[in-house]
């Protein structure tokens, strides 16, 4: 094939999860932490440990859209040795990322008017993103051509499933997603909201459940109307800095869905600069979101 997918810092997966599968490029992104700038990403300087490690001594974090020399930087080489491009973005949704992303690429195919490159807005983020842009990889591997494949993606895009709890109101609240009330009520009724990513691509709150265990089986619950195995097996499970709860919602997974290809990955400083260290996510195929 000669094309390259990339995608941004914002997709959370897994070395696991790419396995024997076309290389995937990562577009680096800004993470500002405690005021302090940082990379994350290829060539970063900032790791997920060192993220929430800091998060869990009180700071707090922000994010900013790629600048438009990163795209350069990036894209400029698989270009310039004859490849064509599939940028997977993250979803507008939730950034602007997507406008620079694309006057970087009219500027670029300025530059090599014989290459092909193509920009997807995702509507997925975190772990969802990641797991698109790996069932892509897996189609790509599978023989479809650049066109074939961007057709794929905006077909299927909207059949990822994003179901996840937070731990706390505490990042939500600073990002402004909660107001600071519901925040002190949520947090004295020890609920941990449910949200997913909406058909715009967007975060939402959509249940409130009470404690940890019932916030586990509302995930479940949704995934029991949903999930389409048929559309492929994998399961992503994330989390924001708590393996433990990882693996105890893997076995909850598969006690229910024996069938279920379980991936458990991290959740990067992009999207746990809002959720905070102890998001749970749950990502898989379904009929709809």
């Amino acid at each position: 094939m000669n094309y390259r997918i990339f995608t941004d810092a914002t997709a959370d997966m897994n070395e696991e999860m790419l396995a024997g599968l076309p290389k995937v490029e990562i577009v680096p992104m800004q993470v500002e932490l405690d005021g302090q700038n940082y990379t994350y990403g290829p060539g970063g300087d900032l790791t997920v440990e060192q993220f929430y490690t800091q998060l869990k001594e009180g700071k707090f974090a922000s994010t900013s859209q790629i600048n438009p020399a990163v795209y350069h930087t990036a894209f400029e080489p698989a270009l310039r040795a004859g490849f064509d491009i599939l940028y997977l973005c993250f979803t507008s949704g939730m950034s602007g990322t997507i406008h620079t992303a694309e006057m970087s690429i009219a500027e670029l195919r300025e530059q090599y008017p014989d290459r092909k490159i193509l920009c997807i807005d995702t509507l997925c983020a975190s772990a969802g993103e990641g797991f698109l842009v790996r069932e892509a990889a897996r189609m790509q591997a599978a023989g479809l051509d650049l066109e074939e494949l961007a057709a794929w993606v905006t077909e299927h895009r909207l059949q990822v499933c994003h179901w996840f709890t937070v731990d706390t109101f505490d990042h939500l609240r600073h990002g402004g997603r909660v107001s600071a009330a519901a925040a002190v009520l949520g947090t004295m009724l020890q609920v941990k909201p449910l949200l997913h990513v909406d058909e715009e691509g967007a975060l939402q709150v959509v249940e409130k459940p009470r404690g940890r265990s019932r916030a586990v089986q509302a995930k479940l619950s949704r995934m029991a109307q949903g999930w389409m195995p048929e559309l492929g097996k994998l399961v992503v499970i994330g989390h924001g800095a708590c393996p433990e709860e990882g693996e105890k919602l893997k076995t909850a997974v598969l006690e229910r869905f024996p069938d279920a290809e379980i991936q458990i990955v991290n959740i990067g400083p992009v999207i746990g600069a809002h959720t905070g260290p102890g998001m749970l996510a749950l990502l898989y195929w379904g009929g709809s979101r």
